[in-house]
């Protein structure tokens, strides 16, 4: 199974990335040139993760060469990595620790940048066949290929972090499915969801997850995470995950954590009657 998720997330991010291409030239070809360059736009907070893989790359001893700083300008940079842990896995047979330290950092880099470009690409991508286009077949793939490649990077982080704890597992290929269809069916909704808001109301939906998200970081705020010790970091640390938990719930925190996910999906709950109020 170990040797399977790099592989899939490797093919789950070729097809997105040629998805996108597809959505991009679909709009340049129709004149479209508003929705081209919001997509365009899209690709641009990407590059943070990039870089957070250059100084990783550098971190570890390996100086960045001309054709790696390439890649990565390419955006090729997490394609690499995905490529070296294949690589990596086949000669050592997938049980050296270094192999789990490369998939660890590549799982890390995948999530932040499904959530720095994927995510805005998705919600773009649904509005447009909601609200503009619904008969729209290239956004529309453009978008299923980018809700099921945000969910694998959400559920590769979770096996990651599952294969860290002492004495776990790797776990069977039906708990990372019902991983799968959990992160996939709730992305689905409340993308949906404030798309829907959005047509419905325009601008409104950025009061409601402006809300969310002051609500989110407060209550991140009071349970004293650790993560980031410095506490400027620390405060933009929890704003940032707010802003992320608009769409989902990722554990920060070690320890069980059924009280934070029902706090989650409370607030979540009052989230939609108070759009539904409005």
């Amino acid at each position: 199974m170990r040797g399977a998720v790099p592989r899939l997330s490797l093919t789950l991010l070729a097809a997105e990335s040629g998805a996108r291409l597809c959505a991009i030239i679909h709009y340049l070809i129709r004149g479209q040139l508003g929705w081209f360059g919001l997509t365009i736009a899209c690709l641009v907070p990407g590059y943070a993760a990039q870089l957070l893989s250059v100084l990783w790359f550098r971190a570890d001893g390996h100086a960045p060469s001309c054709w790696l700083l390439a890649l990565h300008l390419l955006q090729l940079g997490l394609w690499k990595r995905y490529w070296d842990v294949l690589r990596a896995a086949a000669e050592t047979g997938g049980d050296a620790g270094e192999v789990l330290a490369q998939l660890g950092d590549v799982c890390v880099l995948r999530l932040l940048e499904a959530l720095l470009q994927t995510l805005p690409h998705l919600l773009l991508q649904a509005y447009v066949v909601v609200a503009v286009d619904p008969a729209g077949f290239i956004p529309g793939v453009s978008a299923g290929l980018s809700l099921l490649s945000l969910a694998w990077a959400l559920v590769s982080y979770s096996y990651f972090t599952c294969l860290l704890k002492p004495g776990h597992l790797s776990p069977p290929a039906a708990v990372i499915l019902c991983l799968l269809l959990w992160r996939t069916g709730m992305l689905g909704t409340r993308v949906l969801a404030l798309v829907l808001f959005a047509r419905l109301y325009s601008f409104w939906v950025f009061a409601v997850a402006g809300v969310h998200w002051l609500l989110m970081s407060f209550w991140l705020g009071a349970q004293q995470t650790d993560i980031v010790a410095q506490p400027c970091c620390w405060r933009l640390f929890n704003c940032l995950l707010g802003a992320v938990y608009i769409f989902c719930y990722i554990n920060v925190r070690p320890g069980p954590s059924k009280s934070r996910v029902a706090m989650f999906y409370a607030v979540s709950t009052w989230n939609v009657l108070y759009s539904t109020w409005m």
